[in-house]
């Protein structure tokens, strides 16, 4: 059987065919009936290829599949670690399209020519990428920017993408083990909000605003401030900054930096954004993250961004300190508590597995330490272990992975763990501070006025009850009807059994009472009864093992 082909995405089955042979998942393409015009012996190399190769390869299939690759990369049960790796620090790097298509964008999108909008507008751009491309720019007013614009057909090739993306999902779900187990549709829905998400500009100028107000407090990081009225959903305008990627810092700039204090305050603040605010920058791979000219570090590209809810952020910080303090058993606990068991989860070695890791990693040198590796690691062992991990624990580990290459970068003896443990107080403090902010305090307010204007009523009528003997407790603890009706097939069980063993003692007791009514050369009364206590015996042991198996059908 074979998903339902669409003539228009022929050529693009045969390119996500051949991805799949070349890294070893010909059965897939097998099973999905994706072959079409591959050469005969294709199907036959299953030889995985390295991460890196792979990586490349999603790179030359366009933004769909580069955008799936930092889907894929938070799917630790998916994908074995190096792939991980090189997914997390995929950065798609494409040729730029021509000046003049990004004119009659801008100028689309703007409603004004590039020459009336900017004083000066460069024609090469600073950066190129399978989304977009940015150019530097000056205002009218004199003030540096860049202008982000967004590629040409970008978004009809992502709905195409998506429509061939659903319909092999789909189909590897209903007719795989491996879709039943790894639940590729909803991999696949996250992967949709989240490139759509990142394809409207207007969003992103939000992202960078609220940003940039949760990170006041900390001096050293900055966030461009967007140009609300040079932005639409396809140019972003936003505020220059001066600097280079940390990646690039030369050995002399090393030197002259505080690291520690900027590593340090760096995982501070993303700790905050995920584990206070509840509201992250998911992608800072160092191509995202820039140290600036005045020694400060500036965070950039907020397309992609995480959500967390208020309760599972209390329950990540539980998680995130269990793994900093070494405490395995309770790290398996909340892991089970923010997860979701399936129905074959090994609950008993998940938790051996998650305590063995937290233990190595309590154990290890400093420079050993990868806070956003354990976390991926622990995600893995989730879906080892069939236990469904919200997609934020996945989104927590690769964030912290790519923050730490940064923060390593800057202080190569930086240690993750002392950090959290350090931070966890503030961190605390933060999340009792947010919990009684003005809206909670109002909302809480409201529910007590509304308890206390209820009260007499309520009393009144407990009282009236109490004094008529008209106060009932109802606890529906027990079904008493099939409690009763349980008993009752005990009872009916026993006093047949009983029944059987009077006819088969008075059987016996018959042989030796001397009859002309004899039936096969014995008593002819105790063979009858031997015969009826046979059959009625015979009767019972078919009706219980037939009751026990329908029982059991409908506990299941």
């Amino acid at each position: 059987m074979s998903i339902m082909v669409n003539p228009k995405h022929i050529r693009r089955y045969g390119d996500i065919a051949r991805l799949l042979i070349r890294h070893g998942r010909s059965d897939v393409v097998k099973s999905a009936g994706m072959i079409t015009d591959l050469e005969p012996d294709a199907a036959s190399d299953t030889t995985a290829a390295d991460a890196t190769t792979f990586a490349t390869d999603l790179e030359e299939l366009g933004p769909t599949f580069v955008k799936l690759g930092q889907v894929l990369s938070t799917r630790p049960d998916l994908l074995p670690p190096p792939y991980i790796m090189a997914l997390s620090r995929l950065q798609d790097k494409i040729e730029p399209f021509s000046y003049e298509e990004v004119e009659k964008i801008v100028a689309e999108e703007l409603g004004i020519r590039i020459s009336k909008a900017f004083s000066d507008f460069e024609k090469k751009p600073i950066g190129s990428a399978s989304l977009g491309q940015v150019h530097r720019a000056t205002l009218r007013d004199g003030r540096i920017v860049v202008v982000k614009v967004q590629r040409p057909g970008v978004r009809e090739q992502v709905a195409s993408d998506l429509e061939v993306l659903e319909e092999i999902a789909s189909f590897l779900d209903s007719h795989t083990s491996w879709g039943d187990r790894y639940e590729f549709c909803r991999t696949l829905e996250e992967f949709r909000r989240s490139i759509w998400r990142e394809l409207d500009y207007l969003r992103e100028a939000r992202n960078l605003t609220a940003l940039a107000n949760n990170m006041e407090e900390f001096p050293n990081i900055i966030v461009p401030t967007p140009i609300e009225d040079y932005t639409s959903s396809r140019v972003l305008t936003m505020e220059y900054i001066r600097g280079k990627k940390i990646t690039d810092m030369g050995p002399l700039a090393s030197l002259e930096l505080d690291g520690g204090a900027l590593a340090e305050e760096i995982f501070e603040a993303y700790l905050k954004q995920i584990l206070v605010d509840g509201y992250f920058h998911a992608d800072p791979h160092p191509g995202n993250v820039f140290l600036t000219n005045d020694r400060r570090i500036a965070l950039l590209d907020l397309g992609m961004v995480g959500y967390v809810a208020p309760t599972l952020q209390e329950n990540l910080l539980q998680l995130v300190l269990a793994v900093s303090e070494g405490r395995g058993d309770d790290a398996a606990t909340l892991s089970i508590k923010i997860s979701s068991p399936k129905k074959d989860f090994d609950e008993v070695t998940f938790r051996q597995n998650i305590a063995n890791l937290v233990s190595e990693n309590f154990g290890s040198r400093v420079e050993d330490i990868q806070a956003g590796r354990i976390m991926l690691e622990m995600g893995r062992i989730s879906g080892e272990s069939k236990l469904r991990v919200p997609s934020e624990l996945s989104m927590l580990g690769k964030t912290l992975l790519n923050l730490d290459v940064i923060a390593r970068t800057l202080d190569p003896t930086f240690d993750p763990n002392a950090s959290i443990r350090s931070n966890a107080n503030k961190l605390l403090t933060a999340r009792l501070r947010r919990s009684f902010s003005p809206g909670n305090i109002f909302g809480g307010l409201l529910e007590v006025k509304d308890l206390i204007a209820r009260m007499p009523d309520r009393v009144n009528r407990i009282m009236d009850a109490v004094a008529t003997n008209n106060l009932k407790v109802k606890v529906d603890a027990i079904d008493e009807e099939l409690l009763v009706e349980g008993f009752q097939k005990v009872a009916n069980r026993i006093t047949l059994g009983l029944i059987l063993a009077a006819l088969i003692v008075g059987a016996a007791l018959l042989m030796r009472v001397e009859t002309t009514f004899r039936l096969f050369g014995y008593p002819g009364f105790a063979i009858v009864c031997f015969m009826v206590a046979a059959g009625s015996g015979m009767i019972m042991v078919v009706r219980i093992v037939l009751q026990d198996r329908r029982s059991k059908k409908m506990r299941r």
